[in-house]
């Protein structure tokens, strides 16, 4: 609802008139008014609310961005978006990473394969490849389709179908209702794919020449009674894409234009692979729903994947793993106790020093709301009564044996509060960064025990 005001909502509101027994939780229509305006609420909180009013504060609560899902058995939504810049709120729906597969390609089966069988672990999340974009370069219609059907069942990902008219509808009813992308759509075919994405169950991605005739063509389509659509812009460098992607997410944001508020397509076109990086990192940057990468490359997907996730991670809610005691390796009931926080980052980066430096140990990850080692100990989140707490709380004297607990080289200051709170507990400073646990390992665990 951010096109309209607490005031402007509150007219639509049945208001006195209703004489209802304030189901809604607020004691008047305008206070209600101002929480749906600040989306603190839903409409349906009001069930004395007039059909007009749901209509137009249903469409008036559509995100600026309209959302559309693709895929079927491997799922990724796109659009929804409802800020400009990260850090107002968040960006809901992370730019979805395909991959170019041609039809001329002899290994195209086999890098198929590779495809689906691609998987980044990166701070607890797996990181993947999220569509195909199947390209007719040379076969006909019939043994296109027979091919994306063969990718398809291969990978069981989305396809993002290119190639002439007749190719496309072959292909289209060949991986029927796999909620797939018909590209290249513009004004002099948009009927005809129109009816075949509908009867197949795919989406659509438009292009023109310039903006003006993109509005023209998702109007016309929306109109028709099709609105799950993609648009893919015709630009031909790289500030030319940052101008275009920004000048229609303002747009959509900020003048509600719905033309222009859909998710994007773009294809990486074929060339060295800095500038083809360079080309993704702009798109995932500046508000791009697709990006199509013209083959298949392990080492710049690990930099993309990782840059989208950094990007794409809620800045209110950073990532964080479960509290609770943590087995590293096969520890037994002597084992060495480590403790950090549930910071995602910091906890694989400690558990993965602490497995290379080749001991079996434990880790305590207490409730950090997410923080890293100073920022949760500035919030008083990761001090020596809060990790004590928690320690009983999980029950560790009962578990292990081990008397002595290390701790982040950073808050050396809370080992006395700890201690006082853990009674025949001893607390050791370990090393500020997690880099240096494997020589602090050799130089004071497996020394103690030698």
């Amino acid at each position: 609802m951010a096109q309209l005001t607490g005031l402007q909502i509150n007219k639509l509101l049945p208001g006195s008139k209703a004489n209802c027994s304030k189901e809604c939780g607020c004691s008047t229509c305008m206070a209600f008014a101002m929480k749906l305006a600040s989306k603190k609420a839903s409409l349906d909180e009001c069930p004395y609310a007039s059909d007009e009013a749901k209509q137009i504060l249903g469409a008036a609560s559509e995100p600026p961005v309209k959302g559309v899902k693709i895929g079927v058995k491997n799922i990724s939504a796109l659009g929804e978006e409802t800020v400009f810049y990260r850090h107002e709120k968040t960006f809901v729906n992370k730019t979805v990473i395909a991959v170019n597969i041609d039809d001329t390609d002899m290994s195209a089966h086999e890098t198929a394969q590779k495809i689906k069988d691609y998987k980044l672990e990166r701070v607890g999340e797996i990181l993947t490849v999220g569509a195909i974009s199947f390209a007719q370069r040379g076969s006909d219609a019939e043994n296109y389709a027979k091919y994306a059907k063969e990718i398809y069942d291969i990978t069981e990902l989305p396809l993002i179908l290119r190639g002439s008219d007749e190719a496309v509808e072959a292909a289209a009813k060949a991986v029927k209702d796999s909620a797939s992308i018909i590209s290249g759509v513009t004004m002099q075919n948009a009927g005809k794919m129109r009816e075949i994405a509908k009867e197949n169950g795919h989406i659509l991605a438009v292009t023109a020449d310039n903006l003006d005739e993109i509005r023209e063509l998702t109007a016309k389509l929306k109109q028709d009674g099709f609105n799950d659509l993609i648009i893919e812009f015709k630009t031909h460098s790289l500030a030319e894409a940052f101008q275009t992607n920004s000048i229609a997410r303002k747009s959509a944001l900020k003048n509600n234009d719905k033309t222009l508020g859909y998710a994007t397509l773009k294809f990486i076109d074929a060339g060295c692979d800095f500038d083809n990086t360079v080309s993704a990192v702009n798109e995932i940057t500046k508000f791009g729903g697709i990006i199509v990468l013209p083959s298949f490359d392990k080492a710049q997907l690990v930099t993309l994947m990782t840059l989208r996730q950094n990007i794409y991670t809620d800045p209110q809610k950073p990532i964080q793993v479960e509290p609770k005691l943590y087995a590293i390796g096969e520890p037994d009931r002597n084992s060495p106790i480590f403790v950090t926080t549930n910071f995602s980052l910091t906890y694989f980066l400690v558990s993965g020093e602490i497995e290379n430096s080749g001991i079996n140990a434990w880790l305590i990850i207490p409730e950090c709301e997410g923080m890293s080692v100073l920022t949760a100990w500035a919030a008083g989140k990761f001090s020596g009564a809060k990790i004590a707490a928690f320690i009983k709380e999980i029950g560790l004297p009962d578990k292990v044996d081990a008397r002595e607990i290390i701790i982040p080289g950073y808050v050396a200051q809370i080992s006395g509060e700890l201690e006082e709170e853990l009674p025949g507990y001893k607390v050791i400073v370990g090393p500020g960064e997690s880099s240096d646990i494997e020589s602090f390992v050799k130089a004071v665990l497996l020394n103690k025990t030698n």
